[in-house]
C-alpha cells in the first residue's frame, strides 16, 4: 500500500502530480497551432486520491463510502507512462475550425497554477528539511 511519508506527508506524491500535470499543459501550449491536436489535463484530485489509495499491487481503485456517489469519470485513462495519472480530454471554449481544441491564454493559466501548487509543496518539503537539519545539528 503506498505510505505517505512521516516526514513530507502528501506533498511528495502531490509534486509528481503536478510535474506530470505541467508537461502535459506545456505539450498543449506546443501544440497550439497542431491541426486536430486535443488540449489534455491531468485529473489532480482524483489521480492524487489514486496515487495514495493504490492497492499493494500498485492498481489503482475508486474508492467510495455511499452507494450513491458518482463513479469516476470513464472518460480519464491511466497516462502512457503508467504513472496513474488520470487524463482528460479539455472541453472547449471556442473549438478551431481545424479541430484544435488549445485555447492558449486558458492552458498558460492552468499552467501557472500547477506551478504556484507545485512551488507551494516544494517550500513545505524544503521547510521540513531546514527543521530536521536543526534538530540533527542542534543549531
Amino acid at each position: 500500500m503506498a505510505n505517505l511519508d512521516p516526514i513530507f506527508g502528501i506533498h511528495a506524491e502531490a509534486m509528481s502530480v503536478q510535474r506530470k500535470r505541467m508537461e502535459v499543459l506545456s505539450a498543449n501550449i506546443a501544440n497550439a497551432d497542431t491541426p486536430g491536436f486535443q488540449a489534455r489535463d491531468v485529473d489532480f484530485a482524483s489521480t492524487l486520491a489514486s496515487v495514495i489509495k493504490s492497492d499493494s499491487q500498485g492498481a489503482s481503485r475508486t474508492l467510495t463510502t455511499d452507494a450513491r456517489h458518482i463513479p469516476m469519470n470513464p472518460n480519464f485513462n491511466v497516462g502512457p507512462a503508467g504513472d496513474g495519472s488520470r487524463l482528460a480530454y479539455r472541453v472547449p471554449m471556442q473549438p478551431s475550425v481545424d479541430g484544435n481544441t488549445v485555447d492558449v491564454q486558458i492552458e498558460q493559466a492552468k499552467f501557472a497554477e500547477a506551478a504556484l501548487h507545485y512551488q507551494a509543496s516544494l517550500q513545505f518539503a524544503d521547510g521540513r528539511i531546514r527543521g530536521l537539519m536543526t534538530a540533527i545539528t542542534g543549531q
